[in-house]
């Protein structure tokens, strides 16, 4: 029994695929607080030159 349990403690398969997991995790995390502080100032960007064209007339009509 102890053994087993000695053998258990030190076998490390699981342990790589758990590290890599939190890693993707993390790497999510990262992106998506990027993405979305880009796109709230993207929109503003956006916004405001919406605005700015608002009152040139277009040339193609």
């Amino acid at each position: 029994m102890k053994n087993t349990i000695q053998q258990f403690l030190r076998e490390e398969d699981g342990v790589a695929a758990i590290e890599y997991g939190l890693l993707a995790g993390l790497i999510a995390v990262g992106i998506i607080t990027t993405v979305s502080l880009l796109g709230t100032k993207l929109n503003a960007v956006f916004t405001y030159v919406e605005t700015a064209l608002a009152g040139v007339a277009n040339p193609a009509a």
